[in-house]
């Protein structure tokens, strides 16, 4: 059975409504960006009840001739919405846009939309805790070495890009030396072509080295001193790969 955490106000009102309506056949749709938890939601209000996805018309077709309850998602990509008949069926559909309003307003009877994580800090925490959590059984991580709040999270894509950005900086903290020497030795095993290379390729060694030392360092002097190169090599350096 699904599960669903949220502290929103928003979201509260989209379950409260619901749980007001669920025993009625009628029609509702919840809109929104993509990864904030649509269909989550829908198969935590409505367990039982059969889910299709909008990407296959034929089956959203049999399964409306079949069933009186039933979950659709990707809602937006039927191209058939004007000819659908929903009455006396229990629907609840998501979509990542609103499409034609026009249609939309015809065939449900309750609209709702769900905000994206950027409006939801307290969704995140939660979220972000447990992506750690699976992550850090998923990479089999001990748990003692994780610090969640130096993680930088990503809630572009919302939980896609939330999820993918916490298991990206765990596995960053547990690559060693002979890994990062992997990866260069894989990347330029597959990109070395043509002349000149060893000039082309520096930029993976320099521009990282200069990065970090300078945030490290704070000065271009510091960290002339601490690379053993004069000052005007490395300004040299740091203008040739467009370092700030």
């Amino acid at each position: 059975m699904e599960t669903f955490f949220t502290t929103s106000d928003k979201i509260q009102h989209i379950i409260k409504s619901f749980n007001l309506t669920k025993t009625l056949f009628v029609s509702s749709i919840i809109i929104g960006e993509a990864n904030t938890g649509k269909k989550t939601l829908a198969r935590y209000l409505f367990p039982d009840a059969i889910f299709v996805s909008g990407e296959n018309q034929e089956e959203v077709a049999l399964a409306l001739e079949s069933y009186d309850e039933l979950i659709i998602s990707n809602f937006e990509k039927l191209s058939n919405q004007s000819q659908l008949d929903f009455s006396n069926k229990r629907i609840i559909a998501t979509a990542d846009y609103m499409g034609n309003p026009h249609t939309v307003d015809e065939l449900f009877a309750f609209i709702y939309t769900m905000p994206p994580l950027q409006e939801r800090p307290d969704d995140v925490k939660f979220l972000h805790r447990l992506f750690v959590k699976e992550a850090e059984s998923t990479l089999m991580l001990s748990k003692n070495n994780t610090l969640i709040d130096t993680i930088p999270l990503d809630l572009t894509a919302n939980t896609k890009s939330l999820k993918k950005s916490i298991y990206y900086h765990l596995i960053k903290q547990t690559m060693h030396i002979g890994d990062i020497k992997e990866m260069l030795h894989d990347y330029l095993f597959t990109h070395l072509e043509g002349n000149n290379n060893y000039r082309i390729h520096l930029g993976l060694y320099e521009i990282p080295l200069i990065q970090a030392g300078l945030k490290k360092y704070g000065s271009q002097l510091q960290l002339s001193q601490a690379l053993g190169i004069n000052r005007n090599t490395l300004r040299k350096k740091i203008h040739e790969h467009h370092i700030d």
